[in-house]
């Protein structure tokens, strides 16, 4: 029986999402760090997925897709002690609503600005796994189409700042604890650790700070932050 493994993109917020599952159960899994520009060919055992993260146990059932990764890994480590209220509205809504708001707003966040796009290109290119030319070539040539083609036009659709768009998200979400500490309660559940995700892959980033000026949301993400082994 060989280590699960768990592939890897280090900025990318749906690796995020596993990896403080991970950490949080404390299992023993190896990280394997992708190359940004190769994910087709490191990732061709998945049978066409390319994308990150995928998870492979130590039987070599691989699974792709993060929030099923997620739901894979609480069941069969974790007697789906995270996913108890999955089936219930208020649970299923909320963790389709993260899945798809959230995700949307962590490229506006990060390249909502042409200052922005270059700061982060910039970080992402020192974080990831590049060759020696195609990290340059990220690092300069990658903001322009990053805030130019994609953020710019999602802000401008959204129509609020990306610093106003997530302190809504926050408020959105920690209103709905109905006065718990976490949205499952005394303690976090998957659609906890699936927000936590995308709002920890921005912590490496300068942007960070307008996401810690939101005092209840902060409150919250620190909580999660104690929940890692």
């Amino acid at each position: 029986m060989s280590q699960a493994t768990l592939h890897v993109l280090q900025t990318c917020p749906f690796s995020w999402k596993v990896r403080g599952l991970v950490e949080h159960l404390g299992l023993d899994v190896a990280e394997v760090q992708v190359n940004a520009m190769r994910t087709k060919k490191e990732l061709s055992f998945t049978n066409g997925w390319n994308k990150v993260p995928v998870f492979t146990d130590e039987n070599g059932e691989v699974v792709v897709d993060s929030t099923p990764i997620m739901v894979y890994i609480d069941e069969n480590y974790n007697n789906s002690v995270l996913t108890q209220s999955s089936g219930e509205e208020r649970y299923d809504s909320m963790l389709a609503h993260v899945d798809e708001a959230w995700k949307r707003a962590t490229i506006p966040i990060l390249y909502g600005s042409l200052g922005a796009a270059l700061s982060t290109t910039r970080r992402v290119s020192k974080l990831e796994k590049f060759g020696f030319i195609s990290r340059r070539l990220y690092a300069w040539a990658g903001f322009p189409i990053m805030w130019g083609i994609i953020a710019r036009k999602r802000v401008k659709k959204d129509g609020r700042t990306p610093k106003k768009l997530w302190h809504d998200l926050l408020t959105e979400y920690t209103e709905s604890f109905d006065g718990e500490p976490f949205f499952g309660g005394q303690q976090p559940n998957l659609v906890d650790f699936a927000a936590f995700g995308y709002m920890r892959s921005i912590s490496p980033f300068k942007q960070f700070k307008h996401l810690e000026e939101h005092e209840k949301g902060m409150n919250w993400y620190n909580l999660m932050v104690q929940q890692l082994k």
